[in-house]
């Protein structure tokens, strides 16, 4: 250690001009691929690590000529929405929402088939469909055909007839879809170690390519979704007008924490600075720490950018934690230094900065790898920004210990700072009163906190892992109105599709027979069990049975509208006067459907070419008792033992099977794991301090503060989701921070008279003074989040104070008091 301090000291402090030069390089280089720096909420950024619903859900859409690319306007007029002049003005809004470059077509009233004729029938549907665009319609008749349309209610139009909707399409271009096969097809061959040098080099060019066109393309979409935006503010004056949709939802979320990460980081900076100066009363003491907080945070953006690494919704929060760690860092070898300060005001800069680098790296090493070794937890995760955020926060935390040691002693080299009033003052820090009080009330200390470990365990017995989108939204945020409004009058939100693959024909079935060779005659009785039936789902028995499922899927109450091939029956019913179509009629409904009405009626919901059906379902998001495991579940034991299809008939896909998905892996992968991390944690300890004794002194208030906010979040009846399960890792990070410095110092500070009690007094005016000052600057800083529009932004800033507060009253009190108790350091001097 000697030969490396020397080391150290002739070339990091006797150079410091050299060592920023240097530095300065590494920064210009990172800082040449800032641009590249962005952030990602696509759906393949929030799927579990091997999940394929993402493909299946993409397989689906294609298959059924179907998509969830486009943005919904719902429109609610002042006054009669079926007039003259509110069609008119409705009209007026749709052409101008067409217009825009990026859409490729809309859907409204305005455009659809009202099929709605005394004269309609399956021999004249072609010739007698009318739309509003097209034919002069009475507005009243218009009314009475959508409303009595099974397709139209509650989907473009309310059962009221006030709220109206506007589908915008935003179709994805098929390069997307060539560049997604391509890039795919590689990383399968790479993943399976079936790739030439070659293809690996096509496949970096490839995710590059796909990359760079997934960001224009976003931009092009935000672009348009603004001028959306503009175009209906133009119409409020007349309307109640909210803006949603899967495209809008992933735009506004972008925008949220983009935002965030740039007002409130100016925010989170101010307090910063502000506390800073309120503690330390000397401008090299902001300076310094705010310099390294910012190189670090710098670094990483950079390097984020040259290895093309996105930031999601969930890893946006590197960069707080980063700035947390940094700044805990700093601070603890500001307080070391003054206290050098304080014992020899005449000090020599250079040897006070030594002495303190020299007694500090060890903890501050200890403090980072354990701290590590929390965040790396998230790496067991299966979902994919969870472990990016698990190895970002390991990369950022070596990043901050390297220039917590390199840079900071280097600034301190350039910028002595002088001995104060407020370092040669002798004055006992608030501090100590925690020592006062853990020394008088120790047994209350032990029963409070065994107080608060029930509590705590109470708590996480009552976390839940079900979400809402509308959760992560202020109710003010169009977002949260839009989704009420879609939820309320428009049949639900979120996608869901159920797709039931037939059942596969008998080996020596005949491909070619002739239906009408057979003994059953087709125009009156049902034909669909003969084998000659089973290549197609137009036979009676099998229409019947996905009535069979429509009707449940409808019974139930956490689904909204439900669309289906029955749907198209129904309405086919209803032009034939009423009469339920026959086992002949069902067999012609491919040919007796128009050309022009095969994309509404029949392809979204019959693929004769891969034996499925679809069933188009939107579920409620606004509804509290929604449980999606549960419902899913519901469902496919209902189809399976009620119906009568087997487990590989039935697939679930759709945005509602992803978010479940992760929601539901949550658990598995970090509340059933967070054991473990405690348990490899305390093997840390057990090497760090050799000694059992401490390593199980240590965890305690580790546990109690992950506990804690893990509790609380149960008591408050707040949901673990993709945000809120990272804060488990990041109280375990600050905890161990806290355990470790005081620990270290404790031991040291013992060995001068083996007074336990007399220690811990020192301690708390020591390092209990730098863990308060890091505690304290952080929830203040930390704490401008609440004013966020953005749910999960405003909990972390709101769990990561109290998960200070929790660190830093258990480092302060139960820590010490089973130190006392438990004796890990030996027997004192007086026993």
């Amino acid at each position: 250690m000697n030969r490396f301090g020397t080391l150290y000291d002739r070339l990091i402090l006797a150079r410091p001009l050299v060592v920023l030069g240097i530095f300065a390089l590494l920064l210009a280089v990172a800082a040449i691929k800032f641009g590249q720096f962005r952030l990602d909420a696509s759906a393949e950024s929030l799927v579990l690590e091997n999940d394929r619903s993402l493909e299946q859900y993409r397989k689906v859409n294609r298959r059924f000529t179907t998509s969830d690319d486009f943005l919904i306007v719902t429109y609610t007029p002042e006054g009669e929405l079926f007039s003259e002049a509110g069609l008119g003005r409705l009209q007026a809004l749709r052409d101008e929402l067409q217009a825009l470059p990026a859409v490729g077509s809309t859907n409204s009233i305005l455009n659809v088939p009202l099929l709605h004729s005394p004269e309609l029938t399956l021999d004249t549907v072609d010739a007698e469909i009318k739309t509003v665009d097209e034919d002069n319609v009475p507005p009243d008749t218009v009314r009475t055909a959508l409303l009595d349309n099974p397709l139209y209610p509650n989907l473009l139009i309310s059962e009221d007839a006030r709220t109206t909707a506007i589908q915008v399409n935003l179709p994805t271009p098929e390069r997307y879809f060539e560049l997604l096969r391509e890039r795919n097809q590689l990383r399968d061959k790479v993943e399976a170690d079936d790739a030439s040098a070659a293809e690996q080099e096509q496949l970096e060019a490839a995710q590059q390519a796909f990359i760079g066109f997934t960001e224009t393309q976003g931009e092009e979409r935000d672009a348009t979704i603004e001028r959306v935006r503009s175009i209906l503010d133009s119409y409020r004056d007349g309307a109640e007008i909210h803006l949603g949709g899967v495209p809008m939802i992933v735009s506004d979320m972008i925008r949220f924490i983009k935002n965030d990460l740039s007002t409130f980081g100016l925010g989170v900076l101010a307090f910063l600075v502000l506390t800073l100066v309120i503690i330390f009363r000397q401008w090299r003491w902001v300076l310094v720490p705010l310099l390294c907080c910012g190189f670090t945070v710098w670094l990483m953006i950079g390097f984020l950018g040259w290895a093309q690494w996105p930031v999601t919704v969930i890893s946006a929060n590197f960069i707080a934690l980063l700035l947390i760690m940094t700044l805990s860092l700093t601070i603890h070898l500001m307080v070391r230094y003054r206290e050098f300060q304080h014992d020899d005001t005449e000090g020599e800069p250079r040897e006070t900065l030594r002495q303190t680098l020299a007694a500090m790296f060890k903890p501050c090493f200890y403090m980072a790898i354990t701290t590590i070794v929390a965040f790396g937890s998230l790496t067991f995760s299966g979902i994919r920004p969870v472990i990016d955020f698990g190895w970002m926060m390991t990369l950022g935390l070596t990043v901050a210990f390297l220039i917590t040691f390199l840079i900071f002693p280097v600034l301190l080299r350039l910028l002595p700072p002088k001995a104060d009033w407020t370092v040669t003052s002798d004055r006992v820090p608030f501090t100590d009163t925690f020592a006062r009080f853990t020394e008088r009330f120790g047994k209350s200390v032990l029963v409070g906190s065994a107080v608060i470990a029930v509590l705590c365990a109470i708590g996480v017995s009552r976390l839940t892992v079900e979400n809402s989108f509308i959760d992560y939204f202020k109710p003010s945020t169009e977002i949260h109105q839009g989704m009420i409004t879609i939820d309320d009058r428009l049949g639900g939100t979120t996608p869901l599709d159920i797709v039931i693959t037939d059942d596969p024909a008998p080996e020596n079935a005949s491909t070619d027979s002739d239906p009408f060779a057979s003994s059953c005659d087709p125009f009156v009785e049902d034909c669909g069990d003969g084998e000659e039936y089973r290549d197609t789902w137009y036979t009676y028995q099998k229409m019947q049975r996905l009535e069979q499922v429509h009707d449940y899927l409808d019974s139930l109450p956490e689904t909204g509208k439900v669309l289906s091939i029955t749907t198209t029956l129904e309405i086919l019913a209803q032009i034939n006067q009423g009469e339920p179509l026959d086992a002949l009629e069902l067999a012609f409904v491919p040919a007796a459907v128009p050309d022009d009405l095969q994309d509404t009626l029949l392809t979204p919901y019959i693929s004769e070419e891969h034996d499925q059906a679809r069933f188009s379902i939107r579920i409620l998001e606004t509804m509290p008792e929604l449980r999606r495991q549960a419902l899913l579940d519901r469902i496919r034991t209902h189809l399976t033992t009620e119906l009568g299809y087997e487990e590989d008939q039935v697939l679930f896909a759709g945005m509602t099977v992803m978010y479940n998905n992760m929601l539901q892996s949550l658990f598995d992968s970090q509340i059933k794991t967070i054991g473990a991390v405690f348990v490899v944690i305390t093997i840390m300890f057990l090497l760090l301090f050799r000694s059992l004794k401490l390593a199980l002194i240590g965890i305690a208030p580790n546990l109690i503060a992950a506990g804690s906010v893990l509790g609380l979040m149960g008591w408050l009846g707040i949901p673990l989701d993709m945000m809120t399960i990272t804060i488990a890792a990041i109280t375990v990070g600050i905890a161990v921070d806290d355990t470790i410095h005081y620990i270290h110092r404790f031991k040291t500070e013992f060995a001068k008279d083996r007074d336990y009690l007399a220690t811990m007094h020192r301690c708390h005016r020591s390092i209990g003074r730098a863990m308060f000052y890091t505690s304290l600057t952080i929830i203040v800083g930390f704490s401008i989040l609440v004013l966020s529009n953005f749910i999960p932004t405003i909990y972390f800033g709101l769990f990561t104070g109290f998960a200070m507060f929790m660190a830093l009253l258990g480092a302060l009190t139960l820590l010490p008091r089973l130190i006392i108790l438990i004796r890990p350091f030996g027997p004192g001097a007086t026993e």
